[in-house]
Order: structure tokens, then C-alpha cells, then sequence
């Protein structure tokens, strides 16, 4: 009885699974210009599954600022919620009209493009 019970237990607690469009790899490369020298800066936001995802800033080559996030989704209007005194939640929605596919600020400014 017990394992049947564990079994029944077990087969009602699976995760659905999220196969959102927004999952993945998202990136914005700038080229910020300096009185000495250009320095890249890179930004990465990470889109899993879960909810959740990650962002990474890199100065040059080396990774500057890495913090979690969570993130959902209302009418296409996805939220990032950063949960850092030094990152601002932020809305955007998904434009996959052209190639490659852009994440949009709500304001029309691209954040950033599907790797």
C-alpha cells in the first residue's frame, strides 16, 4: 500500500512542462568608446524553464556582474525581476518577425537577440 500510495503521489507532483518562446540564450554586444581605448561589453540573459534565468555583464573578456532573475509572462509582456539594488526590473516583449528574433524593451529599444 505504501508504495502505491508513493507512486500516486509522485505521478500528481510532475512539473508541466514550459515551452515558452523565450527560452534560451539572449545577448546585446556593445561598443562603449573611451578616451583610451574601445572596451566590448557584453550582456547575457539565460531563460530557462523554471521561471528562472540568469544575467551576465562582461567588460572585455572578463565577466563583470552575474545575478539570478525570474521571469513571467502577461499578454506577451514578459517581466524580469532581478532582485538587485543594482538592476531595475524590466518589461519586454518578443519579436520573432525578423532574423535573428529580438527581445524589445516595451518602450520599441532592442535589449537584445537570440544566439
Amino acid at each position: 500500500m505504501a508504495i502505491l500510495a508513493i507512486i500516486t503521489v509522485s505521478n500528481c507532483t510532475q512539473i508541466p512542462e514550459n515551452n515558452d518562446p523565450i527560452l534560451g540564450i539572449w545577448s546585446i554586444a556593445n561598443l562603449e568608446t573611451s578616451v583610451s581605448e574601445d572596451v566590448p561589453e557584453r550582456q547575457e540573459w539565460i531563460f530557462n524553464d523554471a521561471f528562472l534565468g540568469r544575467y551576465h555583464q562582461y567588460m572585455g573578456n572578463q565577466l563583470n556582474f552575474v545575478t539570478d532573475f525570474k521571469w513571467n509572462v502577461n499578454n506577451g509582456i514578459y517581466t524580469i525581476d532581478y532582485n538587485v539594488e543594482e538592476l531595475q526590473d524590466i518589461q519586454v516583449i518578443m519579436n520573432a518577425n525578423g532574423e535573428p528574433e529580438q527581445l524589445e524593451l516595451v518602450s520599441g529599444e532592442t535589449l537584445a537577440v537570440r544566439e
